[in-house]
């Protein structure tokens, strides 16, 4: 099996991959004109976003004979669309418009967004309505994951990628502390259904700005005469001639069951049940978010020379809120493990992000992303499904333990020792 080996500089500037820079300078990059578009997107979306997980379990749970399993077979019906298109959202992303296709999936999500605020609003809310509409926020993200990943680098320069995804997620996580700390107070004062509409409207707004961006490198789009299949084909053999996505992909696979189930159902029911409800499970997330900004800030100082060895070395702190809340242990601590987690999600999100867009060729990256994405997302709407029923037969606090055993799995990836080894930078070879 082919592997990439990396020379250990950029490709454009010479410069050590491990090399660091001033905070400053890492900063200075977003005045560059698209960076700063795609920044302030994040910022504006993700706030809406934040809201819509505490806004729609509490909307559901709040409807008559609602249960931890109703919550779940909505979230079942955004997480399977996520799973059937992503890889055609990796072709359409890798043969035309990148920023086209995200500008879609944004109008999509902010479409289906508010249609779910006035039928929470009017009353005339019900499960199969809910279901359907995250049907199509589930088909959104599903074009819109790949074509953001494959985005970045043709707004930056090679040196700069992983300061330039450190800055997008500090955009995210700033706005989804903004967004979780704002959907507490929405829901408790005003009700789920506004919640919802705010988080349409950011969408729109997101669609604007992404509208603007311009590539400042022009790649060579994959052949757009050829049939969806044979573009398939050729992204997967990207994707599996790589044995250290492979590995990562397919352990994440499992592990997101665990964690997903965790922040879609077991907890918020947590929350509902025994927490106080959503003004306490609103400060856990709040938290996570928080701790994803120090991610962000570790992740713009860190330049390791084997990324991978320490992103999935720092992999179980995401199973210590899911045990907390299994106890359940007080919020303060519940949510100090949340806040661990987050860091650990931004450093491992941070170095991953960079590790394929340096490794991978850029007109097969949307691709190799939506098998990613396909991979990762794969058994979630399994676990969404799963999670009430299981709770139900074997207790809630149980199957957080599961959950919590699931988060694990991923350290795992450090016996392979493509995984152990890889090295930062693009390959001196790469086209």
């Amino acid at each position: 099996m082919a592997v990439c080996q990396s020379a250990g500089v950029t490709a454009e500037s010479g410069e050590p991959a491990t090399a660091r820079r001033h905070w400053r300078a890492d900063l200075a990059l977003i005045r560059q004109r698209d960076l700063g578009l795609l920044v302030g997107s994040r910022l504006v979306s993700i706030t809406g976003t934040a809201m819509a997980p505490v806004a729609l379990a509490f909307g559901v749970l709040d409807l008559p004979g609602a249960t931890a399993s109703s919550l779940g077979i909505v979230l079942f019906a955004q997480a399977v669309p996520q799973v059937l298109f992503m890889l055609v959202g990796g072709v359409l992303a890798d043969r035309g418009s990148r920023a086209k296709v995200m500008v879609t999936a944004e109008c999509l999500a902010g479409g289906a967004a508010v249609a779910t605020a006035v039928l929470l609003i009017s009353g005339h809310a019900s499960i199969p309505a809910l279901a359907g509409l995250a049907a199509v926020g589930g088909l959104a993200v599903a074009l819109f994951s790949p074509a953001y990943t494959g985005i970045v680098p043709e707004v930056v320069a090679d040196s700069d990628l992983q300061s330039a995804n450190a800055l997008l997620r500090l955009a995210s996580n700033v706005a989804r502390i903004a967004g979780a700390a704002l959907a507490g107070v929405l829901v408790a004062v005003l009700g789920a259904g506004w919640a919802m509409a705010i988080d349409g409207t950011t969408f729109l707004v997101s669609a604007v700005l992404i509208a603007m961006v311009r590539v400042r490198r022009q790649r060579h789009a994959a052949d757009a005469t050829a049939g969806v299949l044979r573009q398939l084909r050729d992204g997967w053999g990207e994707f599996v001639s790589r044995r250290w996505v492979v590995v990562i992909v397919v352990l994440f696979a499992i592990s997101n069951v665990g964690f997903s189930a965790t922040i879609g159902v077991l907890g918020p029911v947590q929350a509902y049940r025994s927490l106080g409800g959503a003004g306490p499970w609103a400060a856990v997330v709040t938290a996570f978010s928080v701790g994803m900004v120090v991610g962000v800030a570790l992740a713009l100082r860190l330049r390791p020379r084997r990324p991978m060895l320490v992103a999935c070395a720092l992999v179980p702190g995401f199973a210590l809120p899911v045990l907390a809340l299994a106890a359940p242990l007080s919020i303060v601590v519940i949510a100090a493990f949340a806040l661990l987690a987050g860091v650990v999600s931004d450093v491992f999100g941070v170095l991953w992000d960079t590790a394929l867009q340096q490794h991978v060729p850029p007109q097969s990256l949307s691709r190799v992303s939506s098998y990613d994405w396909l991979g990762s997302l794969a058994l979630v709407p399994l676990g969404l499904a799963a999670a009430g029923p299981l709770a139900d037969r074997i207790g809630l606090e149980a199957t957080l333990v599961v959950a919590g055993a699931l988060c694990v799995l991923p350290v795992f990836a450090l016996l392979d020792p493509q995984v152990r080894g890889l090295r930062a930078g693009r390959p001196a070879d790469a086209s």
